[in-house]
């Protein structure tokens, strides 16, 4: 069984971690602020079910980390995700391990609720009429490839039927850095999303440089008003610590989502894959701005390491 943990505070996912690996060692972190545990072996251990587990977990993460959270327990990730995205906060919904559970707690979901279903794809299954899961898992793989084409439609398909093929990564979380942005309002303004999409590039950018590393893919999390989320992932053309080839790529997924309107509650942007810099090339392009670029950015990077972070960046960011 898997236990999801979604913290209230982002900040608190460190020490989350900590308390997690006490009950097992199959722990994942999913900035910037879920975590995925496997207790199947702890269940064994510690003579409780995942539930027990659940809420001893919960106790000691707010004990000893100070984490107020929310926690879903089911079979799989995707729907211990989707169960604790459900929960309140302080409480755990458990999805229980049986073949026709899955399919009553996922029937009256939004297709919009499962994970990697974006705004795009929703809108496209409810002009159907498939706005809810049950509905979605009640029409055949070939209708949903007809709509959504070959790739999207096996993944929506499997979703809503409750099959998860993936597993909870033992400290992923460690090859990963993370910077969110939330915004003090539901957001609409699309120039107001990429001026955050801008910080947080940047933030990366400057957080990898200054420990030597790359990173070979972003992830771009999209947090709505709703309590809904997209996440999108995107490869790297090469390993990069450059600031506008993070920022290109970030602006690259969120003009794919085709937002329009949507009300933003928060952008999570994450670098992922990390490599070490010594051991990343690049490709020479012979552009003179490229290389103007990173020189300005080394020596942006001997400012804020002689007078603090805040001391320069992008003038756009400046109002």
């Amino acid at each position: 069984m898997i236990i999801c943990v979604r913290l209230r505070d982002g900040a608190a996912l460190p020490g989350l971690l900590d308390v997690a690996r006490n009950l097992s060692p199959v722990v994942q972190a999913l900035p910037p602020d879920t975590a995925l545990i496997d207790v199947a072996g702890a269940e064994r251990y510690f003579a409780q079910d995942a539930a027990g587990l659940a809420s001893v977990l919960r106790v000691r993460a707010l004990a000893y980390a100070g984490a107020e959270c929310a926690l879903g327990v089911a079979a799989s990730p995707l729907l211990a995700r989707m169960a604790a995205r459900t929960a309140a906060y302080g409480a755990t919904v458990t999805v229980a391990d049986d073949p026709r559970e899955p399919a009553a707690f996922l029937a009256p979901k939004p297709v919009g609720a499962l994970p990697g279903v974006g705004a795009a794809t929703a809108r496209t299954l409810r002009a159907y009429g498939l706005g809810t899961v049950g509905k979605a898992a009640g029409v055949p793989l070939a209708t949903l490839q007809r709509l959504l084409g070959v790739r999207t439609g096996r993944e929506v398909y499997e979703k809503a039927h409750g099959i998860d093929r993936t597993t909870v990564a033992p400290d992923a979380g460690t090859q990963s850095i993370a910077a969110e942005r939330a915004f003090a309002h539901d957001e609409l303004d699309h120039e107001t999303h990429r001026r955050a999409l801008l910080s947080a590039a940047g933030e990366l950018g400057v957080r990898l440089r200054g420990s030597d590393r790359a990173c070979r893919s972003l992830t771009l999390v999209v947090r709505y008003a709703d309590g809904s989320a997209t996440v999108r992932t995107r490869t790297l053309s090469e390993a990069s610590a450059h600031s506008p080839a993070l920022t290109a790529v970030a602006y690259r997924m969120l003009d794919a989502l085709g937002l329009q309107r949507a009300r933003v509650r928060a952008f999570s942007l994450r670098a992922e894959a990390l490599v070490e810099a010594d051991l990343v090339t690049h490709q020479l392009t012979f552009d003179p701005a490229d290389d103007r670029s990173r020189r300005l950015e080394e020596t942006a990077d001997r400012v804020r390491a002689r007078f603090g972070p805040s001391a320069i960046g992008p003038g756009a960011l400046a109002a």
